[in-house]
């Protein structure tokens, strides 16, 4: 596959469970149907593959110059604040052709909490739309 040149790598924690993976799954196939000129790509801290290390390893080895990694993480503890920045600095170093960019976590942003504060609500009883 030719590359664009540009990606996106959602970057989560991982998990023994194989299902934990699939709204991930889910969230990146949504993505690369609304972005077809841009490589969408998992990584995980831990339990799953790819590492972050490996997914950038291969969108370099694809000719990708340009990756924006999002964290698909609620909040910015530990894993966020030393890990993942321990984990660019190695990237950098290993690819630096690469320019690797970092958004803050997905549940960070107003937006997010506003959509989940909606499902939130529309999960009450009598609201219509309620889960069983």
């Amino acid at each position: 596959m030719t590359s664009s040149g540009q990606a996106l790598v959602l970057f989560a924690h991982g998990a023994r469970d194989v299902r934990w993976r699939e709204p991930f799954d889910r969230l990146q196939q949504k993505l690369a149907t609304a972005l077809p000129q841009c490589e969408v790509r998992l990584a995980f801290l831990e339990l799953m593959s790819p590492g972050l290390p490996q997914a950038l390893a291969g969108l370099a080895a694809n000719g990708v110059a340009d990756i924006t990694v999002v964290p698909v993480f609620f909040g910015q503890g530990g894993h966020l604040r030393r890990d993942l920045p321990a984990l660019l600095d190695q990237c950098r170093q290993t690819h630096p052709g690469l320019r690797i960019h970092c958004a803050t976590a997905v549940g960070e942003a107003d937006a997010v909490l506003d959509a989940i504060a909606a499902y939130c609500i529309a999960s009450l009883p009598g609201t219509g739309s309620g889960q069983a």
